[in-house]
């Protein structure tokens, strides 16, 4: 079967305006990053609108942040508890549940759930202004959208996110407690001695610094997908989904480099 050369020219063309599209993306989002650092350190600064951001996210996400950190904390105790049975190893419980919750579990799924309400929402948000030319009427009264929009749910993000991560872990290692005690019959003391022996504050450290990122990830992107944002409410849509996958996406791939470089300069 014979392919025409016009057709492999075609597809090559096409390979390349899809690369040529994602540099452009990567530059403008560059841009954005470089807009939002800018407006952070200068006047106007709208700190009305960082409150209610933060009520809005932070506060707002507080509900579903107790679920997460409950239930993976049960969750984990349980198999990792009748997987060290097997081997005498229930002791061990307590110590590797708390610095799992620490370092990975809490900042990760945190992030990602969290993600799925405040990058959603965020991108929504931004979004509908910008197919309804709300935006464009902000330039036109002569104010910056990156400024008034943008920065407060950046920095937003940025306090709390981090303190979610904390509420999770601290949630996880009490409901690990309870399982250790009822399935187990791991004393409440033993188990919080295990803890506070286990638990570093180079491990504390590393699971703030993780989350500080993945709130930068997710506001950043949410923000700019949110002002690129065109074709009605079908594009508002899409930008949502969007938003929730590339910020999942860049947050599992971004852990993996952040574990390596920590357990390379000796952080974990």
């Amino acid at each position: 079967m014979r392919v025409s050369s016009a057709a492999i020219g075609d597809d090559n063309k096409k390979v390349i305006d899809k690369l040529f599209k994602i540099l452009f993306s990567v530059g403008e989002y560059g841009n954005l990053i470089k807009e939002i650092s800018v407006a952070t350190f200068s006047r106007p600064f709208y700190f009305n609108r960082l409150i209610d951001q933060i009520v809005s996210l932070g506060i707002g996400s507080i509900p579903i942040t107790i679920v997460i950190g409950i239930t993976m904390g049960a969750v984990m105790t349980m198999n990792f508890g009748h997987g060290l049975a097997k081997f005498g190893g229930i002791l061990y419980v307590p110590s590797v549940v708390a610095i799992s919750l620490v370092r990975e579990m809490a900042p990760i799924f945190t992030s990602l759930l969290v993600a799925g309400r405040i990058g959603s929402g965020i991108g929504a948000e931004i979004g509908s202004m910008s197919v309804t030319q709300q935006i464009d009427a902000i330039r036109a009264l002569g104010t910056s959208p990156i400024r008034v929009l943008v920065v407060p749910r950046v920095l937003a993000a940025f306090i709390s996110l981090p303190l979610l991560t904390l509420l999770a872990g601290v949630l996880g290692i009490i409901g690990g407690l309870f399982i250790c005690y009822y399935e187990f019959s791991i004393s409440p003391g033993f188990y919080f001695n295990k803890v506070i022996s286990a638990v570093q504050i180079i491990d504390l450290f590393s699971g703030i610094i993780k989350s500080f990122i993945f709130a930068g990830i997710i506001s950043t992107v949410a923000c700019y997908k949110g002002l690129k944002t065109k074709h009605g409410t079908r594009g508002v849509g899409k930008t949502t989904t969007r938003v929730v996958v590339i910020s999942s996406i860049v947050i599992l791939i971004s852990d993996f480099f952040l574990s390596k470089i920590f357990l390379l300069t000796g952080v974990n």
